[in-house]
């Protein structure tokens, strides 16, 4: 099974590129249960309902027979801030969207652990911009600067000032940025590994996911996804082959 790193942008009619291949390790776990449709966990952390909270699990049934199963925590609210072990429960698949990362951090908080033992044993994970980024065991969740120095546009650097790095969900074991080429981030990523903040990492653009499966890595969508690596040399930055 696979790990979905989605850089951002989606379709309400479906983006078949990257949630297909996506929907089909799902219905194949599905199948082990005895399940004929695949049971999606989508976790949402947004300030309003509806929106992209509705339009973004109805896009995956757009693309292939599948049943969302949502969770969607407001912020700021007055209900409950972070998931429990109930929204893992019973699902073939498991999404994580986007929004402000610090937010989805704190509120997945007290179901990491889990969340990487059910990942280790096989389940399909998908993680959309702030759920990309975040599923990296050192993830960047935010910052333009770095000691001051701006590194990336100030827009992107959700609610926070320094680049601040933090412990991710581990499922991956380089930094995940995204937005890269339409939010200008390869550029904090760059940084970020050149100031030792991190080891490296991928960038992701928009429409475009970097799959991690046992195969290695494979880029599937319309846009480019940026290795960026520590050298003796310098940082190095390419481009992965799709």
């Amino acid at each position: 099974m696979s790990i979905f790193l989605w850089g951002g942008g989606w379709t309400p009619a479906g983006d078949p590129d990257i949630v297909a291949p996506f929907l089909a390790e799902a219905a194949q776990r599905a199948a082990g249960s005895g399940r004929m449709i695949p049971r999606i966990g989508f976790l949402l952390v947004r300030e309003e309902e509806g929106g992209y909270a509705t339009g973004f699990p109805a896009s995956f049934e757009a693309v292939a027979p599948c049943e969302p199963v949502v969770t969607l925590l407001v912020v700021p609210g007055e209900g409950p801030e972070a998931f429990t072990s109930a929204v893992l429960t019973d699902i073939d698949a498991l999404v994580i969207g986007g929004g402000m990362t610090p937010d989805y951090l704190r509120a997945v908080e007290p179901v990491m652990e889990e969340i990487r033992l059910l990942v280790a044993d096989g389940l399909p994970y998908l993680g959309f911009s702030a759920g990309a980024m975040i599923a990296a065991d050192r993830a960047v969740i935010g910052g333009y600067r770095i000691d001051g120095v701006q590194v990336c546009p100030e827009e992107t650097g959700e609610d926070l000032e320094e680049v601040t790095i933090a412990e991710g969900l581990g499922l991956v074991d380089l930094a995940i940025d995204v937005h890269a080429a339409q939010w200008g981030t390869l550029g904090r990523l760059v940084a970020a590994t050149e100031a030792g903040l991190v080891g490296g990492g991928v960038a992701v653009d928009e429409f475009t996911a970097l799959v991690v499966g046992d195969h290695g890595l494979r880029v599937v969508g319309s846009g480019s996804a940026w290795r960026v690596l520590d050298e003796p040399a310098g940082v190095v930055v390419g481009a992965l082959e799709p």
